[in-house]
């Protein structure tokens, strides 16, 4: 739910040109276990970001698997303990974007195939994106979408824990409840897919703000700052989250 708190840059100079640098490619299984950590291949940064690690005692490690075209394959691999409605890690992956308002985004098509195992799972599977009133400005929403959720955790809501859906609306031919909260001065909204898991998402995220701003007053004027996909991790043993495809294209 919260930014990255480290960037970690990864360039490189490609052969013996003299132009501005670019990422460097991580090969195939290159693995990062620190709390706060990266590790880039093509547009694709994968962060193990530990934010909560103080609520519990555990340990995460993520690998890139593969990138074929503009779909990765990624893992993370983790065992908390700890407080139980607690977070304790976002590792996520997210790609460079230029920021601008929602009403000049044409689309933000995406698809995400995934499974998960592990023992006593409490985690989501999720978009976490923030929006503000300019590129670089105060997170004035936070809008996630959960694809898949495990041992009955709920997002922030201000009608409680778990929380009761302000609205159930189907996007993306995927039927969703909908929570409302607030972190300080942020707005969060949550679409949670009823399904609880749905393993092989695909469709356009700019459709999520679309209905908000049908239905709860979004201002299209609002700056898409990031946009993020992973797993926010509660407790659990022997876990991994395996993605075998995961593309996003802004537009």
């Amino acid at each position: 739910m919260y930014t990255n708190y480290i960037l970690l840059v990864l360039s490189t100079i490609v052969g013996l040109s003299i132009t501005a640098p670019t990422k460097s490619l991580e090969p195939r299984g290159a693995s990062q276990c620190a709390q706060y950590s990266s590790i880039s291949t093509g547009a694709y940064t994968i962060y193990t970001n530990e934010w909560g690690a103080s609520s519990g005692t555990g340990s995460q490690c993520s690998t890139i698997d593969g990138l074929t075209g503009n779909t990765l394959a990624w893992d993370t691999t983790w065992t908390w303990s700890g407080t139980v409605n607690q977070v304790k890690s976002y590792t996520n992956v997210e790609i460079g974007m230029t920021s601008k308002p929602l009403s000049q985004y044409k689309s933000i098509q995406t698809s995400w195939a995934w499974s998960y195992t592990g023992t006593s799972l409490r985690c989501n599977v999720a978009y976490d994106t923030f929006l503000g009133t300019s590129a670089t400005g105060a997170q004035a929403y936070e809008v996630m979408v959960w694809i898949g959720v495990f041992g009955g955790v709920s997002p922030l809501s201000d009608n409680g824990y778990p929380f009761t859906p302000i609205a159930s609306p189907t996007i993306d031919n995927t039927a969703f409840n909908l929570a409302k909260g607030h972190n300080g001065n942020t707005i969060v909204y949550s679409f949670v897919a009823q399904s609880g898991a749905a393993t092989s998402f695909s469709g356009d995220l700019l459709n999520f703000y679309k209905w908000l701003e049908t239905n709860e007053g979004l201002s299209s004027a609002q700056y898409l700052q990031s946009v993020q996909a992973g797993s926010e991790v509660f407790t659990g043993s022997n876990a991994k989250l395996t993605t075998t495809g995961y593309s996003i294209a802004v537009s």
